[in-house]
C-alpha cells in the first residue's frame, strides 16, 4: 500500500522500536512505516489502517506490537474475532494484561457479555493500573446492558474514580457512561447532571457529550446548509404565507 515519503517510520513509540530490532533494518523500517500508517489512519480511515496492518502483520508476525496492531486495527472494524486473536497472541508474546478489558470487549462484540463479565471478575484485573481498571469497570458495564441488566450496569460504574471531582484521562468516558447508564432507566435529570459533568471533563472532545445534554435540554440544531435555505425562503416569501412572519 502507498506510503507517503515523509513518513520514515522513526515517528513510532520508542518501544516499538526497540522490538523491530530484531529485524534486518530494511525490513524493520518498512514495518516501521506501515505501523505509522496503522496509527494515522485508525480513527478517521480505519478500513484504510486495517489494510496497513495486514502488510506489517505479513511482515513480522512474530512482533508483539505488529500483532497489537493489527488487533487495533480488525477492534475497530468490528472484526471482533481476529481483534481477539490477534490480542492473544500479543500477550502471550509479551505476558502483559495490559490488553484484558480490549479483549473483553471483544467478546462483548461476538455476542459473548458473559465472558467479558467472567473477565472482570479475573486475578488479570488486578494487575492492570488505574487506567486499565476503570477501562475493565466500562466494558463490564456495556456487558451488563447487553444482557438487559441496566441497574447492575449502573451500579457497576459507581465507584471512587466516578466520584472523584479530580479530572483524568477516562474522566469523561466513565461521566458519560454513567449518564448514559442513568437515561437507559429513565432517570433523565440525574442523566443530565452527569452529562454536563462529562462536558467539563471532556478536554480533546473523546465523547458527544454535549450534544447528548443539547438534546436533553431540547436544543436542536440546524446545519449551514439548511440554514442557508431557511433564509432563502424568508427573503422569498410564498403566496401561502403572503410574506408575513
Amino acid at each position: 500500500m502507498p506510503i507517503p515519503e515523509e513518513v520514515t517510520g522513526d515517528e513510532i513509540d520508542k518501544g516499538v522500536r526497540q522490538e523491530l530490532q530484531s529485524l534486518p533494518k530494511t525490513l524493520a523500517e518498512d514495518v516501521a512505516r506501515n505501523l505509522v500508517m496503522v496509527a494515522r489512519l485508525l480513527d478517521e480511515d480505519p478500513e484504510a489502517a486495517y489494510g496497513y496492518s495486514r502488510v506489517a502483520l505479513r511482515l513480522a508476525s512474530r512482533v508483539a506490537a505488529v500483532r497489537e496492531a493489527a488487533g487495533f486495527a480488525a477492534y475497530a472494524n468490528q472484526k471482533y474475532g481476529e481483534a481477539l486473536a490477534e490480542f492473544r497472541a500479543a500477550r502471550r508474546m509479551t505476558g502483559s494484561v495490559e490488553l484484558w478489558p480490549v479483549m473483553a470487549d471483544c467478546e462483548r462484540g461476538l455476542g459473548r457479555p458473559e465472558k467479558a463479565l467472567d473477565m472482570a471478575g479475573a486475578p488479570e484485573v488486578h494487575k492492570l493500573d488505574k487506567a486499565g481498571q476503570v477501562e475493565m469497570r466500562l466494558v463490564a458495564a456495556g456487558a451488563r446492558r447487553d444482557m438487559g441488566q441496566l441497574d447492575a450496569a449502573i451500579v457497576t460504574l459507581q465507584s471512587p474514580e466516578l466520584a472523584s471531582n479530580s479530572v483524568q484521562p477516562w474522566t469523561a468516558r466513565l461521566r458519560y457512561a454513567y449518564a448514559d447508564a442513568l437515561l437507559a432507566v429513565g432517570r433523565e435529570q440525574e442523566a443530565r447532571e452527569w452529562f454536563a459533568k462529562a462536558v467539563e471533563s471532556d478536554r480533546d472532545g473523546s465523547t458527544d457529550a454535549s450534544d447528548r445534554l443539547a438534546e436533553l435540554d431540547g436544543v436542536e440544531f440546524m446545519d449551514a446548509l439548511d440554514e442557508g435555505e431557511s433564509e432563502s425562503e424568508g427573503e422569498n416569501p410564498s403566496a401561502e404565507d403572503g410574506g408575513k412572519d
